[in-house]
């Protein structure tokens, strides 16, 4: 006689699929990072769909923009180009066709420059991008560092001093410190450039990387490179003072929840270094939340600083944003929109991937 107990249904090989053939096992890590791809794809279209709509909602007519007051006037010449454009179809299809444009890398014309938005983007970006990459090194540099010495000496007057520099910076409006520093530094000093990415006499180095010190590098202009580099300081102090404010906040937070951790205590315990015990330990545990501060400041960074590119006037994307704004060019103002939305999901999904390799945890579904 058999019982229940010899009868038990065998253990499911998890090792194989229902049918009994191998089961595919995707690393957890791969799984995440496709995961997020796909989310990031569904997001771009949404940004898509988001500029659309939004510029199709301007109350004033682009029309006087794009053809003129004179020929805006004429019912013909403004018929024809409705036309042309498809706008006098539904918006459902206007959308379709404006996809269909952008898959193919057409963004529109500009009426401001009557060229290619895109390859107004493309000379645009270069310039934002290295004054960006400036402020992020200077920033991360600064502000990590002195939220971390912040933390390391909790309530003491080295604390107090570096909270009131970051309340200082945080608080400061840009567009106002902006001019203070034009002011006193260019204007009255006479110590710094005050405008533009070059003196006009000079001329800019061989393309290469659209960055002019970098250029300047590759070309062996030392005198270039110095000017180019002295363009930057004004633009950058202004922007790296509210990143630093932000990050030594931020930073300082996230190093106070990690110093009463047991594992900071047991690697004190064990006799290691100070230097072991802070970079090693405590710093790593709260890397992931600086890196997603991080990874936001560098987004903000690149869709352009508006004001500070007007008043220093730095061609790049924040003044062309503007002067798009300002002159109604829609095609334009949507082309800046989706090139800030990709910045930001793009920057987003490498934060999370770069979380991923720091925390196995987050790869867990």
């Amino acid at each position: 006689m058999t019982t229940s107990a010899q009868v038990r249904p065998a253990a499911p090989d998890r090792g194989r699929s229902d049918d009994g053939g191998p089961r595919l096992r995707v690393p957890p890590l791969a799984r995440f990072i496709a995961m997020r791809a796909g989310l990031s794809v569904l997001l771009l279209w949404g940004v898509t769909v988001v500029t659309f709509v939004l510029t199709n909602l301007v109350p004033a007519d682009p029309l006087a923009a794009v053809l003129g007051d004179q020929a805006a006037a004429d019912p013909k010449i403004v018929a024809q180009y409705r036309l042309d454009m498809g706008l006098d179809k539904p918006l459902i299809a206007q959308y379709l066709g404006y996809l269909g444009r952008l898959l193919h890398g057409n963004l529109g014309m500009s009426a401001q420059t009557r060229k290619p938005v895109a390859q107004d983007l493309a000379a645009a970006f270069p310039a934002t991008a290295e004054l960006a990459s400036v402020v992020l090194v200077l920033a991360v540099a600064i502000g990590v560092g002195l939220g971390l010495l912040a933390a390391l000496r909790h309530r003491r007057l080295t604390d107090q001093l570096i909270r009131l520099v970051s309340v200082v910076g945080i608080s400061t409006p840009t567009f106002w410190l902006a001019l203070i520093v034009f002011y006193v530094f260019f204007f009255k000093l006479q110590l710094l450039p005050g405008s533009g990415r070059l003196d006009p006499q000079l001329t800019p180095p061989p393309h290469v990387t659209g960055f002019y010190t970098i250029d300047a590098v590759l070309a062996g202009q030392r005198a270039i490179f110095a000017n180019a580099l002295a363009h930057l300081v004004l633009p950058a102090l202004v922007l790296t003072l509210y990143a630093v404010g932000l990050l030594v906040r931020f930073t300082r937070s996230a190093v106070l929840d990690v110093l009463n951790q047991p594992y900071v205590r047991a690697a004190r315990a064990k006799g290691l270094s100070p230097a072991t015990v802070t970079f090693r330990y405590i710093l790593t545990g709260a890397l992931v939340p600086i890196l997603t501060l991080v990874g936001l400041v560098t987004a903000s960074l690149l869709s352009g600083a508006v004001l500070i590119e007007q008043v220093f006037a730095w061609h790049g994307l924040g003044q062309y944003a503007y002067l798009a704004a300002t002159k109604l060019d829609l095609q334009a103002i949507m082309g800046v929109g989706l090139l800030v939305g990709a910045a930001y999901i793009t920057i987003n999904l490498l934060v999370d991937i770069a979380t991923a390799l720091i925390d196995p945890r987050v790869r867990t579904p």
